[in-house]
């Protein structure tokens, strides 16, 4: 009887996931329904794919721009190259399907790493998992195909090496440069790293004003870690060049004014509602604990929520940091026999799970479930680029009727245009503002809006050709003021000649 009883408890044990197993898989699973909304809200990914490509083919990383007429030949840092090889490797792989996958993997693993870390440091399963979701509920504005995705799991890797740094742990040293190695690589944001650290630094400086030897060593554990990380950031291709884009881009006004993520939070919308949820959540548990916030946590806080405020793109970093932080806070308080009888009873059951074959079940099986062509999104639609929000139609029509000349494009379709007819074809401008700089942006702007000198900025880069939205301003005054001819038009785009004047 008790070997029988033995063998159902480890069947059991098997076919039954941990909770841990039970984030990954339903974050992943939550990505994958979400599809074709990863690439479908902004035009990024197409650029991301074509330089990823253009790296993989020729294993050369550009350092020159060869996508665009209007700066062709100039030296732009290439900040994302490693981000851009995965994504252009998993859609050489799978295609858009790939490129899925690879967002929910990134995107599962962060929050995988938040659990582990609100779990050690409060011990308990059931507000870990909470505070967990909630954190990934938050960050769900700001899942795109793009780079940044791997800043969010950076930032989950980074802020628990440096908590655990914090309270002594000198073994973790070594991993901080390797990280920000990867981390300057592959996304801009590596910056972030270096705000975390400073509020680490200051705040247990300020916690720890007494010296003795054990608080000393900390010190200089701490700022060994920030020193070699910083050293590390001149290891890319741009070299120094790459704190000079990263500092000067975030310091620009008028390019951080003009893009969309950039804009404090719109509460109107309601993909901004978890943010509140977990920001009223924040003061709720600060306010009614009785536990004293150690500084860096109280820098950490407050610093994100104000950056978040001020930044809609800083809301994913600020649930991440925060959910380890508040569960620490809400363990003490919930520290009574009741909850912590219900707390162990939750984590008998959870040690006795090994069913990590689910994790990986559907890391394997969701891939080729996509692949046999079975649609997985929620609208059933299959991973693709919208034809309502991307020149589908109109460029299957260029690639049969080539257009000879420079054009002008829609910013957002920059991307998608690289993606499908680059290096025939070179874009007036796509989303990497960072390179184009606030002079192209503004004449940008000028054209589309129809602003004072808009056709002698068409003039002198010599554009032959237009393709822009159909219902925009600026293709109703080329046909009907102007009466240029029309090349290609469907509901999403038109096409239109334009005749250079010299």
């Amino acid at each position: 009887m008790k070997n029988k009883q033995l063998n159902i408890n480890t069947i059991t044990s098997i076919l039954f996931p941990r909770l841990e197993d039970v984030v990954f898989i339903s974050i992943f699973m939550g990505v994958v329904v979400m599809g074709p909304r990863l690439f479908n809200v902004d035009g990024d990914l197409g650029r991301h794919l074509t330089v990823g490509q253009y790296i993989l083919q020729n294993l050369r990383i550009p350092t020159h721009d060869i996508f665009s007429h209007t700066m062709f030949g100039l030296q732009f840092t290439p900040h994302e190259w490693i981000a851009e090889i995965l994504f252009a490797a998993s859609n050489m792989m799978l295609g858009l399907n790939g490129v899925v996958v690879l967002s929910a993997l990134v995107i599962a693993t962060t929050f995988m790493l938040v659990y582990r870390d609100t779990l050690r440091r409060c011990s308990m399963l059931i507000v870990s998992m909470g505070l967990t979701f909630l954190a990934a509920i938050t960050s769900n504005l700001h899942w795109l195909a793009r780079p940044h995705l791997f800043t969010f799991l950076f930032i989950a890797l980074w802020t628990e090496r440096m908590e655990r740094v914090s309270r002594g742990d000198h073994k973790l040293l070594w991993q901080f440069p390797l990280i920000m190695l990867l981390w300057v690589n592959i996304h801009g944001a590596f910056i972030a790293g270096f705000v975390i650290w400073g509020a680490y630094l200051v705040g247990w400086l300020w916690d720890h004003r007494l010296k003795t030897s054990e608080t000393n060593s900390i010190k200089w554990n701490l700022l060994l870690a920030g020193g070699l990380s910083f050293l590390t950031t001149f290891l890319n291709p741009s070299g120094w060049r790459l704190w000079s884009t990263s500092l000067g881009y975030i310091q620009n006004r008028y390019l951080t004014s003009h893009t969309v993520e950039y804009q404090p939070p719109d509460f109107q919308q309601i993909g901004t509602w978890p943010f509140l949820v977990l920001l009223a959540l924040t003061i709720f548990i600060l306010s009614r604990s009785q536990r004293r916030l150690a500084t860096q946590h109280t820098l950490l806080l407050s610093g994100w929520v104000v950056m978040s405020l001020y930044s809609a793109r800083n809301i994913p970093l600020y649930a991440i940091v925060a959910a380890p932080i508040l569960a620490e806070v809400i363990s003490i308080d919930l520290s009574n026999k009741y909850w912590q009888r219900i707390e162990n009873n939750v984590r008998e059951i959870d040690k006795m799970l090994r069913g990590h074959i689910w994790l990986v079940a559907t890391v394997i099986l969701i891939p080729c479930i996509l692949m046999s062509g079975i649609p997985l999104d929620n609208q059933r639609r299959g991973n693709q680029f919208d034809p309502v929000v991307f020149p589908i139609q109109a460029v299957d029509w260029l690639e049969s009727h080539p257009q000879e000349g420079n054009m002008f494009n829609y910013f957002i379709w920059g991307g998608y245009l690289l993606y499908r007819e680059w290096p025939e074809m070179h874009v007036f401008i796509d989303g990497q503002t960072d390179f184009y700089g606030e002079a192209l942006t503004r004449q940008y702007k000028e054209v589309i809006n129809l602003g004072e000198g808009w056709e002698n900025i068409l003039n002198t880069y010599q554009v032959e050709w237009i393709i822009i939205p159909t219902k925009s301003a600026l293709s109703k005054v080329l046909i009907k003021d102007l009466q240029l001819p029309v090349l290609y038009s469907d509901e999403t785009t038109i096409i239109v000649r334009w005749k250079t004047t010299q």
